[in-house]
């Protein structure tokens, strides 16, 4: 694969945009930079605050502790620390700079604010608007599709900026659909490592501290110190990893974690599966850091069919994409990853998204077992074939049937998750 080829350069740039460090699940962050930037354009602390956010929002936000919010959760507490202390400049990062005496004074600030929250009807599965008030003006600034994606901001009525519909955005600049398995495989083979090297080398830091921590401390419900106990094996050890890495994110742990389309979770269940398994098997880094090609990538192949946010749950695609980088890194062969990446999606295609909480680390637990389970039957001879489910010829139709699965099949499925939520 040539360097500059139209591929290659489209790969690079994918790795680049998403695989970025962000504190805390992405949606009440992304809350708080929304409302870090409003307070920016407002130019003071407001008075009213309110909070206009879509269903996936708002499912997302419900039940996850905000880091260095003391434990608080929901999105009047993202919102608040974004005005109160946010950095709006660190995105996805923008609350990683409140002090201890910031966050223990955080519940008498917020009463300072009066807040009104509503359900945001919208044709964008994320979209958010926050509206600041205060001395006889206003300010609003509003998020749509991606995390950091501002699509408009106001002051006082008057638009102050608006993304131009006539010009592509980053995203479609990006084509997405260049991302094939047989391709995938390629670049991972292939790929000059100083391209793509100080972006996994972060991936692996962040998210292996993060796991550690979760294994030796508190936090949500423990998934990954109850794994763990089950024995020193790669298998167990890295369905461990990944979840403990997930209780101490959903806890509201302040270590940052390399997220993969727009999520820590499954930036956690890409990544950490793989970095076990090279580990055990004392594989180098070059073939640690070209399986992680081969994880990241197949997981935001699968995710771009489906979108940022849906009914189907995004740990199930990250966890396809750990098997695949656990196969590629122990044989190397396409045939095998293109096996089970279709074994693996058959197994769990059907788990739900009800939110980010803690189960969703038991959830993780599911999905990288299936990926690896995935591998192993193909290793072991055996697979699904066309016609058994949503199983068609060819992992690419596969590919398709669970992105439409995903994207369009559960879209009324997601509007009753959220109604029974809220």
């Amino acid at each position: 694969m040539e360097k500059t080829s139209k591929i290659y350069q489209t790969y690079v740039s994918i790795l680049k945009k998403e695989l970025v460090p962000a504190m805390g699940c992405t949606e009440p962050v992304a809350i708080a930079y929304c409302a870090a930037k409003a307070r920016d354009v407002l130019g003071f602390r407001p008075k009213q605050v309110e909070i206009y956010a879509s269903g996936n929002i708002i499912k997302n936000v419900k039940s996850v502790i905000v880091p260095n919010s003391g434990g608080r959760k929901g999105l009047e507490t993202a919102a608040a620390l974004g005005i109160l202390y946010g950095d709006a400049d660190r995105q996805l990062q923008v609350i990683s700079q409140v002090s201890q005496e910031q966050m223990e004074s955080l519940g008498e600030k917020m009463t300072e604010m009066s807040y009104k929250v509503k359900h945001l009807e919208s044709d964008h599965v994320l979209d958010m608007k926050l509206v600041l008030k205060g001395a006889g003006q206003e300010a609003s600034v509003q998020i749509q599709d991606t995390h950091t994606n501002i699509v408009r901001i106001e002051k006082d009525g008057v638009l102050l900026y608006e993304n131009d519909k006539s010009a592509p955005d980053q995203e479609d600049e990006l084509d997405y659909d260049l991302l094939t398995v047989e391709e995938i495989y390629n670049f991972a083979n292939e790929a000059e490592l100083s391209d793509v090297k100080e972006l996994l080398l972060r991936q692996m830091e962040c998210n292996v501290r993060i796991a550690e921590v979760g294994l030796k401390e508190r936090y949500g419900a423990g998934i990954g110190k109850v794994i763990a106990c089950r024995g020193d094996d790669a298998r167990t050890q890295a369905v461990a990893y990944a979840a403990a890495a997930s209780d101490a994110r959903m806890g509201g742990c302040e270590l940052p974690v390399v997220i993969n389309s727009g999520s820590g979770n499954q930036g956690i269940t890409a990544s950490l599966p793989v970095i076990v398994y090279a580990r055990y098997f004392r594989k180098s880094e070059e073939e640690l850091l070209r399986a992680l090609l081969v994880s990241n990538l197949v997981t935001l192949h699968l995710k771009s069919g489906i979108g940022r946010l849906s009914a189907y749950c995004g740990v199930v695609s990250a966890g396809v994409g750990a098997g695949a980088g656990i196969a590629y890194l122990l044989t190397k062969d396409r045939r095998v990853i293109e096996h089970e990446i279709v074994n693996a999606v058959a197994i769990t295609s059907g788990m739900i998204c009800d939110g980010a909480k803690p189960s969703c680390a038991a959830k993780i637990v599911m999905a990288v077992e299936a990926g690896i389970l995935g591998f192993e039957m193909y290793e072991k001879g055996n697979q699904f074939y066309a016609g058994d489910g949503l199983v068609s010829k060819g992992v690419e139709n596969t590919i398709h049937n669970i992105s439409e699965l995903g994207r369009d099949g559960m879209r009324e499925t997601d509007k009753k998750i959220i109604q029974m939520m809220t």
